[in-house]
């Protein structure tokens, strides 16, 4: 019986220590939390576009008759001049076909002399009525046949002659010479590939632009605020030290895309940008009064962006709000929040609904 007693007054006596932490407990005083209120400003907003970069001019040389290659004159990557003599190719053939032109169009002088002279001839028997005059007329019409010889010979020379200068082949412009598949001693037939030349004194940066955002970014690049702000960024992550100018979109949008091409230019001094080479833009767009929550308060639950609004009796509330863009270490808000909202700036990893904080100022 004492041994039951024992263990009633041992029962009583833990139940009143758990039920006099429990009232502690409960009047503890509420986690301190730094607090911020939504920031409304005007900012810039960068937007970015996977781009292609081509050269300003991008031509391939390609033979224009059939031949050995006698001499290259470049090396691949030199930079050449408009004029310069890049390729001879063997001359033997050309020379021969303008050669059995040049000897026909003789002829065909000939042909015209020798018709002058009949003409003359039958000119004056007719004088005399020894001939009728239907011989004059004949003779009168061979003389236009030569004279018809003569201008086809001569069109056959010059076309020799244009086939003969195609022997020697010439950068068309200031470039800079790509890769040569083809060696010294090569048999080219008209339209081998002998190599490409490119101006790379500027480059185009073209990017798509979905339907929605062209219309806004056309505008921003008539005027002042994206013009010359253009900014590229190379494949391997380094900052392209020149800025570029938006310069023209295309007439249309592509109905399987819904999006339409711009093209942005940059100068290449430095011949740094290649043909050929993809990067991204960034193009700097100035919005006003925008809501930027802090990247620290978000905390995210099935692909919805939330955070803790603070009650005016010191209590959290989590609220769902929908971010536009992500611009350094803030969001841009497109719904869900107001500028007279004040959140929790970091910690909501350790509160739930309805818990009352103690809010203090976050430095930021």
């Amino acid at each position: 019986m004492n041994k039951y007693l024992f263990c009633v007054a041992a029962a009583s006596l833990l139940w009143h220590a758990c039920t006099t932490n429990n009232a502690a407990d409960t009047k503890a005083e509420p986690r301190s939390y730094p607090v911020v209120s939504i920031q409304q400003k005007d900012t810039i907003l960068q937007l970015k576009y996977v781009t292609q970069i081509q050269a300003g001019n991008n031509v391939e040389l390609h033979a224009r008759n059939t031949g050995l290659i006698e001499k290259i004159y470049v090396e691949e990557g030199q930079k050449v001049y408009k004029g310069q003599l890049l390729f001879k190719i063997n001359q033997e053939e050309a020379k021969l076909h303008l050669d059995r032109n040049t000897a026909a169009l003789q002829s065909a002088k000939a042909q015209v002399r020798i018709a002058e002279v009949e003409l003359k001839r039958i000119a004056a028997l007719v004088d005399k009525q020894i001939v009728s005059v239907s011989e004059q007329e004949l003779a009168d019409a061979k003389l236009d046949a030569a004279k018809a010889s003569v201008a086809e010979a001569i069109a056959a020379q010059n076309e020799a002659r244009t086939l003969l200068s195609y022997t020697s082949v010439v950068a068309p412009f200031d470039g800079v010479i790509d890769r040569i598949p083809l060696r010294q001693g090569s048999l080219v037939t008209k339209g081998s590939l002998l190599t490409t030349i490119s101006d790379l004194q500027s480059v185009y940066a073209y990017f798509d632009v979905p339907e929605q955002e062209y219309i806004s970014l056309l505008q921003e690049a008539r005027g002042t605020s994206v013009s010359g702000k253009v900014q590229l960024t190379l494949a391997d992550g380094s900052l392209y030290p020149l800025y570029g100018d938006i310069k023209s979109a295309e007439s249309e949008i592509d109905g399987s895309t819904g999006s339409i091409a711009f093209r942005a230019i940059f100068s290449n001094p430095d011949r740094l940008l290649k043909h050929g080479a993809t990067g991204t833009l960034h193009i700097n767009k100035p919005v006003d009064d925008v809501l930027l929550v802090p990247q620290k308060s978000v905390f995210e639950i099935q692909d919805k962006s939330y955070v803790y609004v603070l009650e005016k009796d010191n209590t959290v509330k989590m609220k769902n709000f929908e971010p536009a863009e992500r611009i350094g270490s803030y969001y841009i808000v497109a719904s869900g929040l107001s500028a007279q909202d004040r959140i929790v700036f970091e910690g909501a990893q350790s509160l739930r609904d309805g818990v009352t904080i103690k809010p203090v100022a976050a430095k930021l």
